[in-house]
């Protein structure tokens, strides 16, 4: 990929004053202001920013709309051009493979799955915070602009804006009316919601309510190996512990946790299967059929429901707390590849185009209100569930066994704990092998 010719930034230097000329004037000469600094011209750089979406603002809001006068405003000032650059996701990772190792990323600002981050990071692909920031900018003062995100492979890498946004158990208000059961949000006010709560309401939410001899009404859906993550998470356990480089599976915490999700299935047979594979990822959109009572769904499966809809924390599981509730498995942030040119003032230029007046009373307001009618549930999003992720990276070690595991526990009805000590060297040499 042919780089753009840009002129470097200038540097300038303030004028030096006259000594005084004590005998001319009996009054000393005032102290000169230093002279701003030179706004550097970048000959009309194009400053790439990429995602697997496209992450222009549409415009359709307030913010967006002042956001886009800023981008304006930020590329006169520089003599600069944003380009939104959208890849499709089954892409993405090869294009940002090929065109850093060649020295010329595709973008200079990468919109990147942790998972996909772990790898890159630890071949020196992309830089950390450190050398593309300075103390001035706002990431590392207010950071009501642009934010660090959380830290990755032991260091900061990731930035993006500041948000409000989580993983909760969703649930279908609509059924737990139609059958008269307690209200999760109400138990969770009460200190009772629990897995053996949780396990109670999916077993009465479990029908046949027609009477014709099949189950109509399900207690629980989700793909199973997002559950097991989940439950571990929410159990205190990991899948993986990345800091100490060490397997989880074989973790006590995550053996308590994947009986339980077991249990779930094959012995409450509270789960709807709607594929016939109980382990088919797709079953993460099952609940949209609205004859789920509770199901774990990311925030943005939630638009066009036809029914209404409750949010509340995966439960604790008894050695988990409310500091962890539920597994990150899909954090992104932004990050800078190793090769982008003048790295801090890619970044600088950036950041700028977030100074607009805060018209959000806190940040993700408009999303969140798109996606959620009861404030009540924007509440809970804000105040106990956003922030709350265990970052897990099973995904980013190459061959870590996590779908085995699950499908033998749930699919082969096998033994918890003998599978997990099946897995345990697989585990622990993919870990050692991205090393």
């Amino acid at each position: 990929m042919q780089l753009q010719q840009r002129r470097k930034p200038e540097t300038s230097s303030a004028p030096t004053a006259s000594p005084a000329n004590e005998s001319a004037s009996p009054s000393p000469s005032p102290s000169p202001s230093p002279a701003p600094a030179e706004v550097p011209d970048l000959g009309g750089r194009i400053i790439k920013v990429s995602a697997w979406w496209d992450l222009k603002p549409a415009g359709t809001t307030a913010s967006d709309k002042a956001r886009l006068d800023k981008i304006a405003e930020v590329e006169k000032k520089y003599n600069v051009k944003f380009e939104f650059v959208n890849v499709p996701f089954e892409n993405y990772m090869d294009k940002f493979t090929t065109t850093v190792l060649a020295g010329e990323p595709f973008a200079d600002i990468m919109q990147m799955e942790y998972k996909s981050a772990l790898p890159a990071i630890k071949k020196g692909q992309l830089l950390p915070i450190s050398e593309f920031t300075t103390p001035d900018n706002n990431i590392n003062k207010e950071a009501n602009l642009i934010a660090k995100y959380p830290a990755i492979a032991g260091g900061e890498y990731a930035f993006d804006n500041p948000t409000s946004i989580g993983l909760g158990l969703h649930y279908n208000r609509d059924i737990f009316k139609k059958l008269s059961l307690p209200d999760p949000q109400e138990l969770y006010a009460k200190g009772e919601w629990s897995w053996d709560t949780f396990l109670d309401l999916a077993k009465k939410a479990t029908k046949d309510t027609d009477n014709d001899g099949k189950i109509d009404v399900f207690g629980f859906s989700g793909w199973a190996n997002d559950a097991f993550k989940h439950f571990t998470a929410a159990n205190g356990g990991s899948v993986v512990d990345d800091r100490d480089g060490k397997e989880g599976l074989s973790d006590p915490k995550t053996i308590e946790a994947a009986e339980f999700v077991k249990r779930l299935y094959n012995v409450e047979n509270v789960v709807k299967v709607k594929t016939g594979d109980k382990t088919n990822w797709e079953e993460s959109n099952t609940f949209k059929d609205g004859d789920v009572a509770l199901f774990t769904a990311a925030e943005w499966q939630l638009p066009d429901l036809k029914f209404e809809v409750g949010l509340v924390p995966i439960p604790n599981g008894p050695q988990g707390s409310k500091e962890i509730t539920y597994a990150n498995t899909a954090q992104s942030g932004k990050f800078i590849p190793k090769g982008v040119e003048d790295p801090k003032l890619v970044y600088q230029i950036y950041e700028e185009t977030f100074d607009i007046p805060q018209i959000e009373e806190y940040p993700g307001q408009d999303y969140l209100e798109s996606l959620y009618t009861d404030e009540a549930d924007i509440k809970m999003m804000r105040e106990h569930i956003a922030g709350t992720g265990k970052i897990t990276l099973d995904d980013a070690y190459p061959e870590y066994p996590t779908g085995a595991f699950v499908s033998d526990i749930i699919k082969n009805n096998a033994s918890v704990a003998a599978t997990a000590e099946k897995y345990k060297a697989q585990a622990q040499a993919s870990i050692d092998k991205l090393k």
